[in-house]
């Protein structure tokens, strides 16, 4: 069932004309309020489950921001409903955990590619099928980042749908696979760990729109591991103002 009776999407509530072409997907729903503060004329259009949305304008056109909740299967129900009302490019606007040990705790991550260790991405795609971000979106990102003079880091993110998996991984059942992996994946230049984009990246391959992601880095565990300075920063402007200078970006090009 695609619609309630009143014509709008089942799980977030938005019908056609609710949303701009342009929308920032934060997974907290209490970040929508922070996010919305940087359009002008916001307006809370929908509270539905985790999925909250404010549109408004930045340049005169019209934007909007949606929260998705924890994980790939409830982004991914947001990215398609938004889709159906009208969405066309999107950026996924979070925080990741460090795995590199040059990410710092306040620093910028952005994704360029992610490791699909996550369900919900294998119901839209053989596992052989990357998930990548959109080219377009990502080069507005890191410009954005460059003209805000933010330490931002670009390449692969990994994602999961257990966070304590990553957190506990030697007291799960299957902590053989858990632990060998993440070596793997720092092995391989992995930049940070979170939990939505290959999911997000695989359905925007499919629904055929643009999408990126951004993230502040809260800290980084195998710095931490190492003895190294680790700083926690849990304040997302940096990410947010850097989805908001890209959108612009996206908009003026």
């Amino acid at each position: 069932m695609k619609y309630c009776e009143n014509g709008s999407q089942y799980h977030i509530g938005l019908k056609a004309g609710d949303v701009g072409e342009y929308v920032i997907l934060p997974g907290d729903p209490k970040r929508c309020v922070k996010i919305a503060k940087y359009f002008d004329d916001a307006k809370l259009i929908a509270d539905s489950r985790e999925f909250v949305t404010y549109t408004g304008y930045l340049n005169g056109k019209k934007v909007s921001v949606t929260s998705t909740g924890i994980g790939g299967a409830s982004a991914s129900i947001a990215l398609e409903e938004l889709v159906n009302v009208g969405a066309k490019t999107f950026i996924r606007t979070g925080t990741c955990g460090g795995m590199d040990i040059n990410v710092k705790g306040g620093d910028i991550v952005i994704a360029t590619g992610a490791i699909r260790m996550e369900g919900t991405s294998k119901e839209y795609a053989p596992i052989e099928f990357p998930a990548v971000a959109n080219l377009d979106v990502t080069n507005a990102l890191v410009k954005a980042s460059k003209m805000l003079n933010f330490t931002a880091h670009t390449g692969i993110v990994q994602c999961k749908d257990s966070f304590y998996g990553q957190h506990e991984p030697e007291r799960m059942p299957v902590s053989y696979e858990l632990l060998n992996k993440w070596e793997a994946w720092k092995k391989l230049g992995c930049l940070a760990s979170e939990m939505e984009s290959a999911a997000l990246f695989v359905v925007a391959s499919f629904l055929k729109v643009r999408i990126g992601s951004v993230f502040l880095t809260v800290a980084n565990q195998e710095r931490e591991k190492l003895g190294l300075e680790n700083p926690v920063v849990h304040d997302t402007d940096k990410a947010i103002k850097t989805a908001i200078e890209a959108v612009k970006i996206l908009m003026e090009e």
